[in-house]
């Protein structure tokens, strides 16, 4: 390949994590210059029976991108932004462009990517797309499988293929071709006929999840989409050397209503009230996160527009054609909390200059919290990304804090209330045996709540490492044993970023 290879200890250490609990050692990490280079990394891994695992920037919670492969890091070179499209309002990528910076591209045509992650600075769109991530506004912009039009990928024996929607005749066409990928036209529509039954009732009944093979996106009517199918498998299926993704329209204004209240419950209780009146965004942050926030320089704004001691913050986004309009969504739900006694404050931010700080310290929450530490405990990322239908969030969230008390855990809340979704992550000191003991103990009880609230294990992070042990219970018997023939249909020899989503370890194995 022309783009270079190493495997010195120094770039072994650095690759052999990412943002998660977990650390394995690669055996080398290639830098591909182009889809030829990621089709020859590929080729020459299948010769010599060695898995190969795809990283965008690392920013994975669950552990989807470390593994004793050989890494490749598409975003150091395959970064640019082959095209923006403003009468289609589309764009053609390479998977190491950076969130932000299909953001700014897109804003010129008056466009924006939908999906907005809290790593925007970082997160690739080929991250994204292997991990089916969402964000703040995916109550009105869906997640990263709504907005992927086709994919260049690499498969699993170094052949190269478009995946795109295609009509019933052309999937036969497909079919008939003696290739990888025409075995997935001829195998893959009959495994999903022959569970049909099982695609219909194993997977969570609510809309907002990650986790496993998105096998009920191929039993819906046609086209046949494999380019949304592989969305959130991981880097277990395909190898993206090039995506065409949708793009929405740039609100013209917003407005952000940021209600006070005494306790995360509180705050979780007015979240009804502010869906009423269709918001862009509904985000909450607790008292831990705002007290790591006044550690921060960066932050310290923050204190002065802030009333009081609060402890929790609900900022709800309005969009608007106007100013006017996104400031009369803002002056509704004020006038709706106070009258049903929810908070004690409702702080307008109806200018760019006004939401500053505001969002800095929202969009910080993730990494804030990720960053603090009480002596040697740290917050872990394995329980943080359930989520439930937002009408039950109090219910659950009460049954989520106990399970927490029962174990003699602490934690900070963080998450998208307007699609119930939580990012929780508990202080442990996973060096301790004990500890670790707990960590399994608790993620078996979250996942078992979180399924009795016909929830999802995982809403936007993915299964990793961490989560991946459990997609048997999740799903059931059949429907995981049709995933597992998805993995063999798309990848035989098991080499595409194995342990992921089927066949995996222990999430308590491979710890840091």
């Amino acid at each position: 390949m022309s783009g270079d290879v190493r495997d010195d200890p120094y770039t072994r250490s650095i690759f052999s994590r990412d943002a998660s609990a977990y650390s394995i050692e690669p055996l080398a990490v290639a830098f591909p210059r182009d889809a030829e280079d990621v089709a020859a990394a590929v080729r020459v891994c299948a010769q010599h029976g060695v898995p190969v695992l795809p990283r965008g920037a690392g920013t994975s919670l669950a552990g989807q991108t470390v593994g004793r492969a050989v890494i490749l890091d598409t975003s150091r070179h395959m970064d640019s932004i082959l095209q923006v499209d403003a009468h289609t309002r589309s764009a053609r990528v390479q998977p190491g462009v950076v969130q932000d910076d299909l953001n700014r591209a897109a804003a010129r045509h008056g466009l924006l990517f939908g999906p907005d992650t809290s790593t925007s600075n970082r997160a690739t769109i080929g991250g994204m797309i292997g991990n089916n991530s969402a964000g703040s506004g995916s109550v009105l912009y869906g997640m990263t499988i709504d907005h992927v039009i086709s994919l260049d990928v690499v498969l699993s024996d170094g052949s190269r293929a478009t995946l795109a929607p295609v009509d019933i005749a052309r999937v036969a066409q497909h079919a008939a071709a003696d290739t990888l990928e025409g075995s997935l036209y001829r195998r893959l529509p009959a495994l999903v006929e022959a569970h049909r039954a099982a695609i219909g009732s194993g997977f969570p009944d609510y809309w907002r999840r990650a986790g496993g093979y998105r096998l009920d996106r191929l039993a819906g009517s046609s086209p046949f989409d494999l380019a949304r199918f592989v969305v959130g498998s991981e880097g277990t299926l395909v190898m993206i050397s090039e995506a065409t993704v949708g793009l929405v329209p740039l609100p013209a204004a917003k407005a952000i209503a940021v209600g006070h209240f005494t306790s995360v419950s509180g705050a979780i209780a007015a979240t009804e009230d502010a869906l009423t009146f269709g918001p862009s965004a509904v985000e909450l942050i607790d008292k831990t996160i705002l007290d790591l926030s006044r550690q921060k320089l960066e932050f310290a704004a923050l204190g002065s527009i802030l009333d009081g001691d609060p402890g929790a913050l609900l900022f709800v986004t309005f969009n608007g054609d106007s100013p006017a309009e996104a400031a009369a969504g803002v002056e509704k739900l004020a006038e709706l909390w106070q009258r049903h006694g929810h908070g004690y404050s409702t702080l307008r931010a109806t200018t760019p200059a006004q939401q500053g700080a505001l969002l800095r310290v929202r969009s910080a929450g993730l990494g804030l919290l990720m960053a603090a530490s009480t002596g040697t405990r740290r917050p872990v990322a394995f329980i943080e990304d359930t989520a439930v239908d937002p009408a039950r969030l109090s219910d659950y969230t009460a049954r989520f804090a106990a399970v927490l008390r029962g174990h003699g855990l602490d934690a900070g809340f963080y998450g998208h209330c307007s699609v119930g979704c939580l990012h929780i992550r508990p202080f442990m000191d996973l060096t301790k045996p004990a500890e670790v003991n707990t960590m399994r103990a608790v993620a078996e009880e979250i996942r078992d709540l979180v399924k009795e609230f016909g929830g999802a294990n995982s809403s936007e992070h993915g299964d990793g490492l961490a989560r991946s042990e459990f997609n048997r219970h999740i799903f059931g018997d059949e429907l995981y044993e049709a995933m597992r023939e998805v993995k063999r249909i798309f990848d035989p020899d098991n080499r595409l970023n194995p342990g992921k989503i089927v066949d995996s370890p222990r999430m308590t194995e491979n710890l840091r």
